[in-house]
This record gives structure tokens, C-alpha cells and sequence, in this order.
């Protein structure tokens, strides 16, 4: 059973990173006593070669939802988003509103207020997909 003030982290790393990038802050977390997940986002990071047209900041957000789900992760989670993580941990936020304890912007995309996933600009355009598949 965790201790008091223990939390589960859910760390999301930037549209050019992956899970990687956390690896000298998760275990300063977890020798805090907390759990912390640092998923690398598909089509990004170690999981470039399954990017494709249709990958998307939804595809991103489902990724963690799923993520949230297999752990079996309850309340009080603490989503930390890393630049184009900012979209994700809102869109996150934006579904399991009474899971989250808290959402950590670290030098990331803050949406506008009232702004949802659904709403809020996706980075991934079909043009910038089109880039990114053409390897510009």
C-alpha cells in the first residue's frame, strides 16, 4: 500500500522525444516512493517506425488513456507534459477530469482556457504528416 503523499506520475515527452527523455527525473521520483510511467508516444521516439498519416494528437492521448487503464491507475494522477506533451495531458485531463490530481506544463503547449482535444489545434496537420512521412 503506498504511503501518504505518494503518487502516480504519468510523464509525456515532446513531439521529438520519447519515454527516454525522463530518465533522470523518474528515478528521483520513484526513489521518492511514487510510481512513475514515461510511455514513448507512437510514431515518436523509440516508436518512430510505427508513425504514420494517420497518427495524430488523439492517436497520443489514447495512448496514455490506454496506458492509465492497463495500470489500473486510479486518482490522483499527476500528469507532467514536456512541449507538444502539454496537448496530450490536456486532452487526458480533458477525459479522466476526476482521476487527475494535478497537471505539470514543463515548458509546453498550455491550450487557451475551454479549450479541449477536440478543439484544440492538432500539431498534427495532414500537410506536416505528409513532411514527416516524406522524411523533410
Amino acid at each position: 500500500m503506498p504511503g501518504r503523499g505518494v503518487r502516480s506520475y504519468v510523464l509525456v515527452h515532446g513531439a521529438w522525444h520519447g519515454g527516454w527523455c525522463w530518465s533522470r527525473v523518474a528515478p528521483r521520483l520513484v526513489a521518492a516512493g511514487h510510481r512513475v510511467f514515461a510511455p514513448s508516444l507512437t510514431g515518436l521516439g523509440d516508436r518512430a517506425h510505427l508513425f504514420s498519416a494517420q497518427v495524430s494528437l488523439a492517436t497520443h492521448v489514447d495512448d496514455v488513456l490506454g496506458l492509465i487503464e492497463a495500470e489500473e491507475l486510479g486518482e490522483g494522477l499527476v500528469l507532467v507534459g514536456h512541449s507538444y506533451g502539454g496537448n496530450v495531458i490536456t486532452g487526458v485531463a480533458d477525459v479522466l477530469r476526476e482521476r487527475i490530481a494535478h497537471c505539470v506544463y514543463l515548458d509546453a503547449v498550455v491550450p487557451p482556457p475551454g479549450a479541449t482535444r477536440w478543439r484544440w489545434a492538432d500539431f498534427n496537420t495532414p500537410e506536416d504528416r505528409q513532411l514527416r512521412l516524406a522524411g523533410v
